[in-house]
């Protein structure tokens, strides 16, 4: 505690006080002391070591006055010493009281400083908190992209299993391509974010722990400066520390003091901003992400849906040509059974008229006539055997028909086959597996 000062005045010279002031009356006594005095000789042997009579009496006076004067300078210093005394008991206390004051005030801007602190430090806490959450949310949206990642591939791959000509980039597999690659595209964007959400989380933490420490510096000076705001003339824990009563080189000023709060919290709150941004940008990055994964699956829902139909009704119309072709094959092989009937049929008539004409050729002489008869004859052996030859053609052609019925049959049954196979793929296959396909909410990391 600072020593108060005590103001030194300069004694004063004494001062010479005149004989005639003094209390008491000196009598002059006039001695007899010249040459012709009777007594002179007679008394020279006394008068060697003795003072005059004048001087004793100057002797006493020179007492009187020392005396006088140590009285009224004794009490002049008396008087100046009280009022010194009463001056400098009313300036320690009003210097007391004063830094009292003072203290109390500075208790007030700590209080502040430390109030605005403990606030910052609180939302803080609750911001990280909040962004936690939403990383948390990040990290299971990321995980809810695994499995329609895994059916988008899935489905490709089983799209590969399909048979020729069916076998063919269609708009199921542009769409399933599309969607395979908005999904890695998600993914992507959702790392980075999570990374940006633990760096901005690990910002959070950093600056709150800078206000944590100022906090905690304002707490302890709190103490101390409300601890010597209650010291008082009658506490019995205080004591001299003369060396304490200098300014520290590396003490602060009250603007820098306050600036360095000051500062503290501005770049508090600008961290709280950015994490307040952050989550914001992550719900619309979620919501985002959750709408174009199911618009995507709905799109791919909607392409297989369309193929399957695609599909079902060019296996009904392979099937019904399937059952015109059969039919016809029915036919055609009843009409070669008909056609080698009528060639057979022919076989009759040509030995007939092949027989007469045979016969006949052995009649004798002029008898071996060309008559009527025997060019009706050889007219019917020409037609029948151009009948036959005509059946025989028809009879190939018809045969070549069946073939071409029966390669038509194969392929159709084929490309039944192949249809059948590639709706089972479509829709047994993959869009059983795509009713697996997260709903909203776990795409948006709330599950």
């Amino acid at each position: 505690m600072a020593q108060p000062r005590v103001l030194l005045t300069k004694e004063p010279a004494p001062q010479t006080i005149p004989a005639s002031d003094l209390p008491m009356k000196v009598c002059e006594v006039e001695l007899n002391t010249g040459p012709d005095s009777s007594s002179g000789l007679a008394t020279a042997g006394f008068r060697t070591a003795k003072y005059l009579l004048p001087e004793w009496h100057q002797s006493n006076a020179d007492l009187y006055h020392k005396a006088f004067a140590g009285c009224k300078q004794a009490e002049r210093g008396r008087a100046e010493a009280k009022e010194l005394a009463e001056h400098a008991a009313a300036t320690a206390q009003r210097t007391q009281q004063e830094s009292t004051a003072t203290l109390g005030q500075r208790l007030q801007d700590i209080r502040f400083w430390k109030t605005e602190l403990q606030k910052e430090i609180e939302d803080l806490d609750a911001e990280t908190g909040l962004l936690a959450a939403q990383k948390l949310r990040l990290e299971r949206a990321l995980d809810a992209t695994e499995v329609p990642y895994a059916i988008a591939t899935d489905n490709l791959q089983c799209r590969e299993r399909r048979q020729p000509p069916d076998l063919v980039s269609d708009e199921v597999e542009r769409e399933l391509l599309k969607e395979a690659e908005l999904i890695r595209n998600i993914q992507e964007l959702l790392k980075r974010t999570l990374m940006q959400a633990g760096n901005q989380m690990r910002l959070n933490r950093d600056h709150k722990e800078i206000c944590e420490m100022d906090w905690s510096d304002k707490v302890e000076t709190y103490n101390m400066d409300d601890k010597c705001g209650r010291y008082s003339n009658q506490s019995t824990n205080i004591q001299f520390h003369p060396s304490s009563v200098k300014f520290e080189e590396s003490a602060s000023t009250p603007e820098t003091w306050a600036k360095f709060s000051h500062d503290n919290i501005y770049r508090a709150e600008r961290e709280k901003l950015a994490s307040i941004n952050l989550r914001a940008l992550i719900d619309n990055i979620l919501h985002d992400v959750s709408e174009d994964l199911r618009m995507q699956c709905a799109a791919v829902n909607e392409a297989f849906a369309k193929h399957c139909e695609e599909l079902d009704d060019t296996k009904h119309k392979l099937e019904h040509h399937l059952k015109k072709i059969l039919k016809e094959i029915g036919d055609q092989e009843a009409n070669i059974g008909a056609l080698k009937q009528a060639i057979e049929d022919k076989e009759a008539p040509m030995k007939v008229a092949q027989t007469r004409l045979y016969d006949r050729s052995f009649r004798p002489n002029v008898e071996l006539c060309r008559d009527v008869a025997q060019f009706r004859l050889i007219s019917e052996a020409e037609e029948l055997t151009e009948s036959i030859a005509s059946l025989k053609k028809k009879l190939l052609e018809s045969e070549q028909f069946l073939r071409n019925l029966e390669d038509t049959r194969m392929y159709l049954e084929k490309e039944i086959a192949v249809k059948t196979n590639s709706i089972f793929i479509d829709r047994q296959k993959c869009m059983a597996h795509r009713t697996r396909y997260p709903v909203v909410l776990k795409l948006a990391g709330y599950h």
